[in-house]
């Protein structure tokens, strides 16, 4: 068999999220993120693009939220396909590419986005698949396909609005031509304009969130410092009162009562305040800002995910956690009955132990991207560039623009994977070479 390499590390890998599916059916609910993707009436969010809420939006006449995280699993495994179906055509051998997706297959915390009701999941995979299609080939129609699916990746979360950009500079570099370049981007302009012309419809600007500026304001809550920063008056509302020593991680500024960004009324107001005041503290402390950023990349050299006794929402549950009243309808009305995640033992228990040591630790990953990358200038391998940055925009750029999650590294790992396999594979063909093999005829006989 040609592929057995592949079918041997499939078959665990589908138990695993057989696993998940029986022991935490229906799904697992992320509060409140889910709630808010979950809702009957279908609207622009305001602090997450809604992309993920119009799948589920398709979805809802099935009234099953297992149907989701099913399909979720479904799509991550053939995600591991296709990564590995062009390691191949790259020569790889097949017990090297099988081993390259491993992560994909095996990692805890893909396996939980996967069952949760988040748009992590299907953003990797849009993501992911937008790559492929552009490194395997370049043409006009795989430009235009990757666009799309990066502008779509732009409405599920705006952290893939770069790689739109990204994607964009290869070809320009790598000198593809006009025609992929322009089909691209007008691709691409196409999901994001529609929303954000939806946006502007339902809540009179034209943008893809009302947020933006309120998560750039909690980040320069690690240091920021008014007596430096001296904000006009209209922005003073926005200074911390507790010393930067007392201050609690930047997301919590965004939600909790002693926030005065609460004080600020209007949502549109806020986030433009939020977003001034934002400006003039890096600009007033350049040095503390990067300070904190940098503060917040060092968790990429933690070995463990989370420690046991660590509190954390990316721990699978062991007790069945019931809904609050606020959210139950939301959630119910979409399942047509009980939505709280229940907890079936003995799977559920032997899922809860892999998630233990199933991962690949950080430490390891940027160790990958890096020698990838470098491997990839040295052998001129300069296909593995693109996935290889984009990994790197994923990773890097939450910590500048509100804080560092362990979730928001996770959708660089397939494009790690993809970045090291490329590298160690065979190159692949200049522009030239693809332009002139597109204009010989098909041979049939």
């Amino acid at each position: 068999m040609a592929h057995r390499a592949l079918v041997i590390a499939m078959l665990p890998a589908v138990g695993l999220r057989m696993l998940a599916v029986l022991g935490f059916p229906p799904s697992i609910l992320f509060y409140g993120d889910s709630f808010a993707f979950l809702r009957e009436d279908l609207t622009p969010g305001t602090t997450r693009p809604s992309g993920y809420s119009l799948l589920l939006a398709l979805l809802r006449p099935a009234h099953s939220l297992t149907l989701v995280t099913v399909l979720q699993h479904l799509l991550m495994l053939g995600l591991a396909v296709a990564v590995y179906a062009l390691l191949r055509r790259r020569g790889l051998p097949g017990w090297g590419a099988a081993l390259l997706v491993t992560p994909l297959l095996y990692d805890e915390f893909l396996i939980l986005l996967e069952h949760m009701i988040m748009a992590d999941a299907v953003f990797i995979v849009l993501v992911t698949v937008a790559m492929l299609l552009i490194v395997r080939r370049v043409t006009p129609a795989t430009a235009a396909v990757g666009g799309v699916l990066l502008g779509l990746a732009g409405i599920t979360r705006t952290v893939g609005l770069p790689l739109l950009i990204l994607t964009a500079a290869y070809l320009l570099i790598r000198r593809y031509g006009w025609r992929p370049l322009v089909a691209l981007l007008v691709a691409g302009a196409i999901p994001l304009g529609a929303y954000a012309t939806w946006m502007k419809v339902e809540k009179g600007k034209f943008a893809l969130t009302e947020a933006d500026g309120n998560f750039l304001w909690s980040r320069t809550m690690s240091f920021a410092d008014c007596s430096v920063i001296k904000p006009p008056e209209r922005l003073a509302v926005l200074c911390p009162d507790m010393p930067v020593a007392q201050r609690p991680y930047p997301p919590h500024w965004l939600w909790e009562s002693f926030s005065p960004l609460l004080k600020v009324p209007g949502t549109s107001n806020r986030n433009q305040l939020a977003g001034e005041f934002a400006r003039q503290a890096i600009l007033a402390q350049p040095g503390e800002y990067l300070g904190a950023v940098a503060t917040d990349l060092t968790q990429l050299l933690r070995w463990e995910r989370t420690a046991v006794d660590e509190k954390t929402p990316y721990k699978l549950p062991t007790a069945e956690r019931p809904l609050s009243g606020s959210v139950r309808g939301v959630a119910e009305s979409y399942e047509a009955g009980p939505a709280a995640t229940r907890v079936v033992e003995p799977f559920a228990g032997w899922l809860r132990a892999y998630q233990r040591f199933g991962y690949v630790p950080f430490p390891l990953l940027m160790l990958a991207l890096v020698g990838a990358l470098a491997g990839a200038l040295l052998r001129r391998r300069w296909d593995a560039l693109l996935p290889g940055v984009a990994a790197l925009a994923l990773v890097v750029s939450p910590p500048f623009l509100a804080a560092y999650d362990v979730r928001y590294v996770i959708p660089a790992i397939p494009l790690i994977c993809l970045t090291v396999g490329l590298t160690l594979g065979a190159r692949s063909s200049s522009p030239r070479e693809q332009a002139e093999t597109a204009r010989e005829p098909l041979n049939v006989g």
